[in-house]
């Protein structure tokens, strides 16, 4: 009897090494370490899935399986933080009107994508950055006589549905006609002949537009922002810690010459220096 008392301790201790040995959960825990998050899925599987754009030049754009831009740079030097390696990135397609939903349902770990910071959005998820401060501005025929938003009214504007430059002109420029679409290359077209009077998102993007080779010279950036847009990097509304690390290899980044690098090798191509990265405006993780 005793011995049977035995081999059933025996038993149980061996089962629970066992339950133990294999750790994780759905949020991505690494066996051991009780790291959740994105922290956790990068020790525990070494790859995460990352949201960016396809179709801004210089920023995210997709070629057949590749995507490059200074925004993918950025989402690599975050994997790289992480321990997870360029290689074991997958990346996936994401546009204005998903970004949010692709996190909070986990189709995503981060997204990377010409992502402002707000607190409407800070209400559904979490923001590291910002890693870059763009303002909206308007793309026109190299013609055109519009020279700021004040020029819109009765004019047909062009902008992404669910992103921030459509909403500040239905709010602050009502009397302008907008005209939405799921992603900005959408847009061009429509101003090249005619459909449209102007192109509205962030300078950076718009910049990226009209350096591209078939619009050379047909248009051009207004350049006079209307707004600051703080480019952050999204997480999952509770994972404070891996919003934390986020911030913590941003800083790295800037005092390592990677951020400089990312940028030198993206948009640096069109001429424009560096900027600085403001490391001392980083979001704090645990406020909404």
């Amino acid at each position: 009897m005793r011995m049977k008392r035995v081999a059933a301790v025996a038993m149980a201790a061996a089962l629970s090494f066992g339950m133990a040995a294999c750790g994780g959960d759905s949020d991505g825990e690494a066996g051991g370490s009780g790291a959740k998050g994105i922290i956790g899925k990068a020790q525990n599987q070494k790859k995460l899935v990352i949201g960016v754009k396809a179709d801004q030049p210089g920023l995210g754009l997709q070629t057949g399986s590749t995507y490059e831009g200074f925004d993918v740079e950025i989402a690599k030097i975050i994997a790289k933080g992480l321990g997870v390696e360029a290689g074991s990135i997958e990346w996936k397609t994401t546009v204005s009107n998903n970004r949010e939903p692709f996190i909070q349902q986990g189709t995503v770990d981060l997204v990377v994508a010409t992502y402002t910071i707000n607190d409407e959005r800070k209400q559904k998820i979490s923001f590291a950055g910002p890693y870059f401060i763009a303002g909206q501005d308007l793309l026109v025929k190299a013609d055109s006589t519009i020279a700021g938003p004040e020029g819109l009214d009765g004019k047909t504007v062009c902008s992404v549905t669910g992103s921030t430059p459509a909403k500040r002109i239905q709010t602050e420029h009502p009397k302008a006609k907008l005209q939405q679409f799921d992603s900005y290359s959408k847009c061009l077209p429509l101003l090249q002949n005619g459909q449209v009077d102007a192109v509205t998102t962030d300078d950076i993007i718009l910049a990226g537009y009209a350096a591209q080779e078939q619009y050379a010279g047909k248009f051009k950036v207004v350049g006079k922002p209307f707004s600051s847009e703080p480019y952050g990097i999204g997480l999952k509304k509770d994972d404070k810690d891996g919003c934390e690390k986020v911030n913590e290899i941003l800083k790295a980044a800037a005092s390592d010459g990677s951020y400089k690098a990312a940028w030198d090798s993206t948009l640096g191509k069109s001429g424009k220096a560096a900027p600085e990265l403001d490391t001392t405006k980083l979001t704090n993780c645990g406020s909404v």
